[in-house]
This record gives structure tokens, sequence and C-alpha cells, in this order.
């Protein structure tokens, strides 16, 4: 009897026990189920979180980017290239108006030293008077000047005094310098011009020039020139197109590789001159000068022709 009742009492011990394991096997399962869907809704709630920062980054980048004006004025040797870097710009940063007249290098320096632009475009380098007057000289770039003739004029290359005594008046046939026997039509630019003034200046020729035409921008020197029988003019390097001919000088060919050489002597700068340092303009100008002298602005200038500066 008592035997009996010790086997009873174990099998009860032997129940309970499995009762208590198993409960704690079903415990253990609901906490682990619980730290697994606590783990997803965070993975969820960080994921979530990371998207809404990347939105609100691609927005900051957008809405912190510099707004304003500027206000261009100047040389018409400079629009090709000026009117590229402002359409490249307007890609990259919208939220800056650049806009540019072309009315001669003198001009656009008056104009922002007057205060009336943000920036005077010049084919020429700053006068001690304008600099004096406020005027800061940036270089931009370089440019080539080339010396054109019409299609049909047969001669090929003038050495620097040949083309001084052109210019001066000295030599006024084509049969002296070994072509056809046909005037020499001395086309140049107007007094203000910064092709005029570098050219003039390069050849030490300032005020002893003969011109037989004094145009008004690169375009109407290039068109003239080509229309006109015996004509001789100058231009910017990147204006050049097949409608006219460019001499060599010197025997070296107007060519980016030649001046960078310093092989051709007909050389200048473009100048974005400012009233004061870049750093004393508004934050829209100073963008724009950062954009003018990153890779992107001077990818601008090589496709123009030009040369770029550091």
């Amino acid at each position: 009897m008592k035997f009996k009742k010790v086997v009873a009492f174990a099998t009860v011990m032997a129940m309970t026990m499995a009762m208590v394991a198993c409960g704690s096997s079903t415990s253990t399962s609901s906490s682990s189920e619980a730290v697994v869907e606590e783990d997803t809704t965070a993975a969820s709630t960080t994921e979530e979180t990371t998207e809404a920062e990347a939105a609100t980054e691609e927005t900051t980048d957008d809405t912190t980017l510099v707004s304003g004006k500027v206000s261009m004025s100047g040389s018409t040797s400079m629009e090709k290239y000026v009117s590229a870097l402002i359409e490249t710009y307007a890609e990259i940063n919208p939220n800056i108006t650049v806009t540019a007249e072309y009315v001669g290098s003198g001009a656009g320096i008056e104009q922002v030293i007057a205060g009336s632009v943000d920036i005077g475009n010049s084919s020429r380098n700053l006068k001690d008077a304008e600099m004096e007057s406020g005027a800061v000289e940036n270089i931009v770039a370089i440019d080539g000047i080339a010396v054109v003739v019409d299609p049909a004029n047969t001669v090929e290359d003038l050495s620097q005094e040949d083309l001084i005594a052109i210019y001066t008046g000295e030599i006024t046939n084509w049969s002296e310098l070994g072509g056809s026997d046909t005037p020499i039509v001395v086309i140049g630019r107007e007094a203000g011009s910064g092709t005029r003034g570098a050219f003039e200046e390069l050849l030490g020729i300032e005020d002893a020039c003969a011109y037989a035409s004094e145009l008004d921008s690169t375009g109407a020197v290039i068109a003239t020139v080509a229309a006109t029988e015996g004509a001789i003019g100058y231009a910017s390097l990147d204006s050049l197109n097949d409608t006219v001919v460019a001499l060599k000088l010197d025997g070296v060919e107007a060519t980016e590789e030649n001046i960078v050489a310093g092989e051709y002597f007909l050389c200048r700068p473009f100048v974005m001159a400012t009233n004061g340092e870049i750093s004393e303009q508004s934050e829209a100008v100073q963008a724009w000068f950062d954009f003018v002298y990153s890779d992107e602005g001077k990818a601008v200038a090589v496709a123009v022709g030009l040369i770029t500066v550091d």
C-alpha cells in the first residue's frame, strides 16, 4: 500500500515537472517571436527614417543653391564664350539669372565702375586709370587674335613688320607682299573695342592706324572682310569661320597650341572686371565666378577655342 502511494506521488511530480517545462518552452517561444517582431519594426522604422532624410537632403541641395541675378556688359569678342557660359550655368544653378550685353570693352568697364552692372567684360587688360577707379582685373581665359583676309587673297604669311606697315598705311597694295595687284582695304574695330586696343598695343601702333572702315563688332569685321576684295582685318580666334582665311604671322599659324607654346604673338586676355575684389561682390556674383573657374567652366572655354587659366 505504501509502495502504491509512492508511485502515485512520483507520477504526479513527473507530470507537474513536464507541465512546468512545457509552459517555460511556450513562454520562451513567445518572447522570441516578440523580439523578432520588435526588430522587424525597428528595421522598418529605420528604413523609413533614412528615406525621409534622403528626401530632405535632396530638397536641401536644391533650395540651398545661391539665388539672385548677375548682370554683365562689355566685349563683343567675348559674346560666344559668355553665351556658352550662361547656357551651361543655367543647368547647374537655375536659381541665378545671368544676363549680358555686348557693347564693347571700354563701355563695359565704364558701366561696372559706375555700378550699373556687376561685371564688365573686357577683351584686353585693364588700363591703370580703370584700376585706379576701382575696377579689378579678373582674367578668365586667353584668346588669340587672328589676322584675316578674303578667300581670294593669295598671300598666306605676314611678318610682324609687314602687318605694322599695312595698318599704318606704309604698304597699300598686296603686290608689295607677293600677292595680286590689289589695293589693301584696312578693316578694324571702333575706338573702345578691346580687340582693337589689344591689337594696336601688341603691335605698338596705338593711334597710328590708317583704317578704311571701323566696325562695331567682331561679326561685322568678318562679314566685311569676307565680302571685300583685298580686305584685311583682325578678329577673335574663337570667332573664325570658313568665310575668311587666317594668315600665318612670322610663319606661325593662329592656333591654341601655338599660343600656349608662346610662338604666336597676337594673343590677349579675356577679363571679367568687378568693382572691387570678387570676395566683396554679392553671393550670386561670387557663385558665378566659382563656376567660371571650375572644371565645368573651363570646359566651356576649351569648347569655344579659348585657353584656360588657373
